[in-house]
């Protein structure tokens, strides 16, 4: 079993100064309660290897969440204890299933003579769902989605969806996949709808308004603050879009209004990506400074800061446990356990790696700078797989055949030759489909290859190619698996190192035709 490397937190010295934090000499009451759950969690949990287990408090957090809309008339329940809420919450859970059940019942016409079926056969209707759930979102069934997918036909291809005037650095999704958000490197940060396309874009405040909301001045040489977006994040509740890029501030957005809400200052480099917890507000943010903050959306406060990598943060991942997957330019990948205050260190042999992403708490995909994909799993130190030369280079057309929204789809030989370009190889972008053996890469050699995580460890197997000219800097899979949308640009996310002059800056969707 690989060592574990205990990593410092920040709490007393944020931005260097303890008095800077709070207001006043007050304790928080944010941070007492959040102190106590962290020493209760370590006490509860003294095994030092990682197991696939689930969270105490996401079930609460989604039964929060179901029940949102019934929220009227709670300051009846002022005076109830937590024990209380929880049951009041979770019957008022079981009895919206119970009426989608019924509903459902109704539309089918499988009502019998009584009116109805059952109640202890609604029940355990009820029952196998919330554990079928509960299964798929803590890792321990993986949905077999990757074997259901069909071969893209030559007239299938990727569809223009949203158009960028400069480079896509970041594409994400909210949780119902029925709304995006995209952002470019001249500081465009759009929301559209999945179906209609239709878009609906963020206005930057002035800077009178920042400063209002928390930012500091521009550091460094910049005598202007750059709307360079680096990263988006959606809250799993859909109220919260945090930004980040090169004026080393975290931006917290409401979807409902597009304003800007609040500004988070403390990073001393850019900011390069971020990811909510699923099911929380709980921020993390990643940067060129080395660093890795932890922010609390809802309460628009700061809360540690986590030290380990000796190079810049590019990418960051989370799901549902307070643990947390980043890679940085030295070559290292971490997973970091928060609660325990630790970290696993895992080390790439020879190349940079560039990205990464979960598909499980146990398992997860990187990217690399050669082109290669590796498979890792927390019980080894050293990739399960590596599939090299994923993205082989190919030379791409000057110029783009027509000016048409349809992408074209069909031997990649159709679209290019191939070439030996390392920087068009560069594993940009990988995600996988939440809870699935679906995965997808992107890359600057004009396609995006779809692939099967295969089950018990055995490897990561190709499917299909999907043809699409231009940087692939950012990948978005639906939670069904029915689409998946790429943000594209003639440049890479960080950098201007290549050019592609025939692709377009822009988002893009696939639609993926599943068997039944």
């Amino acid at each position: 079993m690989m060592k574990s490397k205990k990593f410092k937190n920040n709490n007393n010295s944020q931005n260097g100064h303890r008095s800077k934090r709070t207001k006043s000499d007050k304790p928080d009451p944010f941070f007492d309660g959040d102190s106590k759950r962290r020493k209760k969690f370590v006490h509860d949990n003294d095994e030092d290897s990682i197991k696939s287990s689930d969270s105490d408090d996401y079930e609460d957090r989604d039964v929060a969440a179901a029940v949102e809309d019934d929220g009227e008339g709670n300051e009846m329940f002022e005076d109830e204890n937590a024990v209380e809420k929880r049951k009041r919450l979770a019957d008022a859970f079981l009895e919206k299933m119970r009426a989608s059940l019924r509903k459902e019942e109704d539309e089918d016409d499988e009502v019998d003579e009584r009116g109805g079926k059952e109640d202890g056969d609604r029940d355990s209707r009820v029952a196998r769902m919330l554990q079928a759930q509960q299964l798929e979102d803590s890792g321990r069934v993986r949905k077999l989605i990757a074997s259901r997918v069909q071969k893209p036909g030559t007239t299938d291809g990727f569809r223009v969806l949203v158009k960028h005037r400069q480079s896509v650095t970041s594409v994400v999704l909210s949780e119902d996949d029925s709304k995006g958000f995209s952002a470019s490197k001249d500081g465009y940060i759009v929301q559209w709808d999945v179906d209609s396309g239709k878009t609906e874009a963020y206005a930057w405040p002035s800077e009178e308004v920042l400063k209002s909301h928390g930012a500091k001045d521009p550091q460094g040489r910049a005598k202007k603050r750059s709307k360079h977006v680096l990263a988006l994040a959606v809250s799993s509740d859909g109220r919260y879009l945090a930004s980040g890029g090169f004026d080393r501030h975290v931006h917290l957005w409401d979807t409902r209004t597009r304003e800007h809400i609040q500004a988070f200052p403390g990073h001393k480099g850019p900011v390069s990506c971020l990811t909510f917890r699923q099911g929380t507000s709980e921020l993390f943010s990643g940067s060129y400074d080395r660093t890795i903050k932890i922010w609390n959306a809802e309460d628009r406060s700061y809360i540690t800061t986590l030290f380990g990598h000796q190079s810049d943060v590019l990418t960051i991942d989370c799901l549902r446990k307070e643990r947390l997957l980043t890679v940085a330019r030295d070559r290292t990948m971490h997973l970091w356990k928060v609660p325990e205050e630790s970290q696993l260190v895992f080390r790439a042999s020879a190349s940079s790696l560039e990205c990464c992403c979960f598909i499980n708490n146990d398992e997860f995909l990187s990217g690399s700078d050669d082109g290669s994909i590796e498979h890792w799993s927390v019980l080894r130190k050293k990739p399960l797989h590596i599939v090299k030369n994923a993205h082989p280079s190919l030379m791409i057309p000057n110029k783009p055949d027509d000016d048409d929204d349809d992408l074209p789809n069909g031997d990649k030989d159709d679209l290019a030759e191939k070439v030996c370009s390392s920087v068009n190889s560069w594993v940009s972008s990988v995600s996988v489909c939440r809870g699935s053996d679906l995965a997808a890469s992107g890359a600057g050699n004009g396609v995006v290859r779809l692939w099967e995580i295969e089950s018990d460890a055995k490897g990561v197997r190709p499917l299909y190619e999907l043809p699409l000219v231009g940087y692939v800097n950012s990948l978005a899979f639906a939670k069904s698996g029915n689409f998946l949308v790429a943000g594209v640009g003639k440049e890479p996310r960080l950098g201007r190192w290549g050019s592609l002059p025939a692709a377009r800056h822009g988002v893009v969707v696939h639609q993926l035709q599943l068997s039944k």
